[in-house]
């Protein structure tokens, strides 16, 4: 798996994991890498610091003391609780369904649920778009 940091033609930054460098530039040249803020197809690389992978590590990145941490917060709040409310639940089904959906094999709708990192990385390569939910600080007490 690889993360990219992006930049819409309308300055809007996002993160966006691919399978590799290759995956990236499939799904890219095929226009289906688009902004979550804008919904722009003109997307392109932005300058990021290369990550290094811990294998076996437990941590996990954090971030602290932002000025805008509690707007931030209740956002994501409010869009988890949107997208939960208005979608289906398919628990661990949910790479099955998306792929259903995708291929019109059942009808449209929002789902969410869990997927495997390799299920995660099938749907990319299969250029299923889906978004992580945000992880809030309190569900993992």
């Amino acid at each position: 798996m690889i993360t990219y940091s992006l930049s819409c033609a309308n300055q809007h930054k996002f993160d966006a994991w691919f399978r590799s460098a290759e995956a990236y530039d499939e799904q890219h040249a095929r226009g289906i890498v688009t902004c979550p803020v804008c919904g722009s197809v003109k997307v392109e690389k932005a300058l990021m610091a290369p990550a290094v992978n811990r294998m076996n590590s437990d941590k996990i990145s954090v971030s602290t003391g932002h000025p805008m941490q509690s707007e931030i917060r209740e956002f994501l709040r409010a869009m988890r609780k949107k997208v939960t409310s208005e979608a289906d639940y398919v628990g661990d089904r949910f790479a099955d369904e998306a792929r259903k959906i995708h291929f019109k094999e059942a009808d449209a709708r929002g789902i969410y649920g869990e997927a495997t990192r390799d299920e995660v990385a099938e749907l990319l390569d299969d250029g299923i778009d889906f978004l992580p939910l945000p992880q809030l600080p309190e569900e993992a007490n």
